[in-house]
């Protein structure tokens, strides 16, 4: 089922307007930091959050559409939310509860419970179907919930955050579960494995606002906010070009490989910068000397963020980090080609 969506909505004070469209069978990644909107946006798409304007389409059909006061009722809608409270009915066994969808769908009871114990052995949670959820681990309640949201076999499937508590080996085996799921889905999610791995087009959002749209490998190639980089694990400065020469507003100067004029962005891997503990002597036009403001190791590399002069992130293996011998504090010099440089208009 496909989705047409141009939403204007608000929740309290916070208004949210978004525009996309979601083919069917794709599945939408909507990114963005706290507070941006995202929840906001996936409820009213359900109907839980009504529009002030704009309208929204599920496979050519109005369901809501505030200028003809047409708003079809959310247990009306081939959606199906689940969020990251689950809200699991707490007096009925976990088979029950995914049950409970089909059942209100008009499937009989007995085949109900079928296709709710086929879901809790897609999730890995056939053995715990006649326990109660209060029983439950937090990962496992996520799972449960999202079983009885798929159990639905909605046309639409809206995911706000479902594999957040889930640890790393389960949230691998959902990803290609999801991926397989027969409904166009729109995914609320932080993680940017989820985004390559499950997302046909991103959507960020930030303070309400759509601020860039495309494919992964799109946004990725050109993030255009310092939070969508960082989600991208990618370095983005901004300054004025001329020529090759692009004066950051940081105060340092960089020198590209490509000639542009005025406000440009400049972004780079945080693995293509060299460190070093004397000033390099290097065919790298960039060269610069930083403070390392903090140290994160993270699996079998590690990030070390310089502060001064040049704000951005850097990877190193452990190895690289016991033999630079930096701390927090320490001085580096820094290293970096002109041709690792991605420049674009800002």
């Amino acid at each position: 089922m496909s989705i047409q969506a141009d939403i204007h909505a608000a929740a309290g004070d916070f208004t949210i307007r978004a525009a996309f469209d979601s083919p069917t069978g794709s599945c939408t990644a909507i990114v963005g930091p706290n507070g941006a909107g995202k929840t906001t946006l996936v409820h009213a798409l359900a109907g839980l959050v009504p529009l002030r304007q704009g309208k929204v389409v599920l496979a050519g059909q109005v369901v809501d559409e505030p200028a003809q006061r047409i708003r079809v009722p959310p247990d009306r809608r081939p959606i199906a939310l689940h969020s990251q409270h689950n809200l699991l009915f707490p007096h009925l066994s976990v088979v029950d509860n995914v049950a409970f969808g089909p059942r209100c769908s008009g499937l009989g009871t007995r085949l109900a419970r079928q296709r709710a114990e086929e879901w809790l052995n897609k999730v890995g949670l056939a053995d715990l179907a006649d326990m109660r959820p209060a029983e439950l681990s937090g990962g496992q309640a996520q799972r449960a919930g999202l079983a009885r949201a798929a159990a639905c076999e909605p046309a639409v499937l809206l995911l706000d955050e479902s594999l957040a508590s889930l640890d790393a080996e389960t949230r691998t085996g959902v990803r290609h579960l999801l991926a397989d799921i027969d409904a166009t889905r729109v995914l609320i999610t932080h993680d940017p494995v989820e985004t390559r791995v499950l997302a046909d087009q991103l959507l960020v959002i930030e303070e309400g606002q759509v601020v860039q749209s495309g494919t992964p490998e799109e946004v990725t190639a050109d993030p255009r906010t310092p939070w969508t980089a960082g989600l991208l694990d990618v370095n983005l400065l901004t300054g004025h070009a001329t020529g090759t020469q692009v004066a950051l507003d940081c105060g340092l100067a960089l020198t590209t490989a490509t000639p542009m004029t005025g406000p440009v962005l400049v972004t780079f891997s945080p693995a293509a910068v060299t460190l070093s503990t004397a000033q390099p002597h290097t065919s790298a036009r960039n060269t610069w000397e930083a403070e390392v403001a903090r140290i994160q190791p993270e699996n079998d590399r590690v990030r070390v963020l310089l502060e001064w002069p040049l704000p951005c992130h850097v990877w190193i293996t452990p190895q690289a980090l016991g033999d630079l011998g930096l701390t927090a504090g320490s001085r580096c010099w820094a290293a970096l080609k002109a041709t690792e440089l991605t420049v674009r208009d800002a």
